[in-house]
């Protein structure tokens, strides 16, 4: 047997066996219609269900959500070395570069009077130009408020007033089978609509990339194409329950299976880039496997529902709450999980010092714990090992030797021991370098380090010296 190659596809233009059967009989009665379903191994089984004659009605849903969904114009600008065109430029090094330019298209929604419009990262990713088309085809200059590839979430905005918008709807309120609309602008075609169910919730896909990925997508079976992505996902009373993103196909067209990502954790994501400017993300600190028949075999599990702990990480919340290596999350707040795309569903919609309630299985026991929610860095700065040493975004912290700081006349400090990938790394701060102040308060430990990182909201002013006695002055966004 052939397999089949499918594609998982951005939507933006941009570059076995069957498990018994049943048969269905139908006896009308007005709008009550009588559904037999024969099963051979159970027998027949009986219900009465209300249809309409009619299908739904979409037209309001379609014509108050259509004006808010936007077209999205994105150019991308970069130089294109050339080489030398004669002897002399090669010898003497010139040469010229020639400017490239890529032009690609998507979707947005707008959802404020005064301008935010929420898309995908991958639509705007690399932009040097954002153009947004609105219904009234008046076209605005857009800018990146934030952008968060995890999630593939951005908002952007506009200079602009009393534009329409849709209202957010609940995307965990969201039942298989119910209708749902899809509004983008498919290669170009501005306003286009398309109608679907909601066919699963909590998918996720291949990562591919070997990026840091949140993904628990609602599969619908509305007609996505190329330039959808960013675009609304409303249901039948015009609610924003997702936003449109991704594709599987083999040919790079609609296929029958399209993806949103759900409205719930768009809305966070979009308020945290308007109030910090960066995502707030928090951290249970646990490594998950599903749940299975077959896993509760192997693990000896007392039951096979929630999601298996295979690792609590050290410093993270679930650590502090008492949750142990081998235990089953069976659910959060009350809401039962089943998979790991349902946790970070759940934990994604939370920002770091938020409470949550968990639900543990531990073998046989039922046991109801509660933390604090993390965010990642401090969860690195938790995690102290014997000597004291704090991992903060992506070096090594250790206190300063007291020979280094006599060489250098200072009294206090904190060395960075090593630098992996990380913001400091990003910052250009090396391994070596002697930290002194954070935010102009002294620091002599790494925990003071990661107290002043803990009490800052947007950035750090780092100061300090080199091995050479150089003074440095460093900046990192949080």
């Amino acid at each position: 047997m052939r397999k089949k190659n499918w594609l998982i596809l951005l939507a933006a233009v941009v570059a076995g066996g069957l498990a018994g059967f049943f048969t269905v009989r139908m006896t009308s009665g007005g709008n009550n219609s009588t559904y037999v379903y024969h099963d051979p191994d159970s027998g027949a089984v009986v219900r009465n269900v209300s249809i309409s004659g009619e299908y739904p009605d979409f037209t309001y849903a379609a014509e108050t959500s259509v004006k808010a969904v936007v077209y999205v114009k994105v150019v991308k600008r970069s130089e294109q070395p050339q080489g030398p065109s004669s002897l002399f430029e090669y010898f003497f090094g010139f040469g010229s570069s020639i400017p490239r330019e890529q032009v690609g298209t998507g979707s947005g929604v707008i959802i404020s009077e005064d301008g935010f419009i929420v898309t995908n990262n991958h639509v705007v990713s690399g932009a040097t130009e954002i153009e947004v088309t609105v219904g009234d085809n008046k076209t605005f200059k857009a800018d990146i408020v934030g952008t968060d590839p995890a999630t593939d979430v951005a908002l952007l905005k506009i200079d602009a007033k009393g534009l329409p918008t849709i209202p957010m709807g609940d995307s965990d309120q969201l039942r298989l089978g119910e209708w749902v609309l899809a509004i983008g602008s498919p290669y170009g075609l501005t306003s286009t609509i398309t109608a679907g169910i909601v066919s699963a919730k909590g998918r996720s896909m291949p990562n591919y990339s070997g990026e840091f990925k949140i993904e628990s997508f609602i599969q619908t079976d509305a007609a996505v194409n190329p330039g959808n992505s960013g675009g609304a996902l409303v249901n039948i009373k015009g609610e924003l329950v997702g936003i449109n993103t991704a594709i599987i196909s083999q040919t790079g067209s609609y296929a029958g299976y399209s993806f949103a990502i759900p409205v719930n954790m768009v809305k966070k994501i979009a308020a945290d880039f308007r109030e910090y400017g960066s995502v707030q993300r928090a951290m249970l600190g646990i490594s998950m496997l599903n749940n299975s028949e077959d896993l509760k075999e192997e693990k000896k599990l007392s039951t096979s529902d929630g999601v298996y702990i295979a690792e609590v990480v050290k410093g993270g919340a679930a650590e502090a709450a008492g949750v142990r290596n081998g235990d089953i999350l069976l659910s959060i707040d009350g809401t039962a999980v089943s998979k790991g795309t349902a946790v970070q569903e759940i934990i994604n919609q939370h920002s770091p010092g938020d409470k949550v309630e968990l639900e543990i299985s531990r073998d046989g026991k039922i046991l109801k714990l509660s933390t604090t929610l993390i965010g990642k860095d401090e969860q690195e700065m938790n995690a102290y090992n014997q000597q004291g040493n704090v991992n903060l975004f992506g070096a090594q912290l250790v206190p300063a030797p007291k020979d280094e700081l006599e060489k250098l006349g200072l009294k206090t400090g904190v060395k960075i021991a090593s630098v992996d990938k990380g913001k400091i790394r990003d910052a250009g701060i090396k391994a070596g370098f002697i930290i002194t102040y954070i935010n102009n308060n002294p620091v002599s430990s790494p925990q003071d380090v990661a107290a002043e990182v803990k009490r800052a909201r947007r950035s750090l002013l780092i100061e300090g010296f080199d091995q050479n006695g150089t003074l440095y002055y460093y900046g990192i966004g949080l």
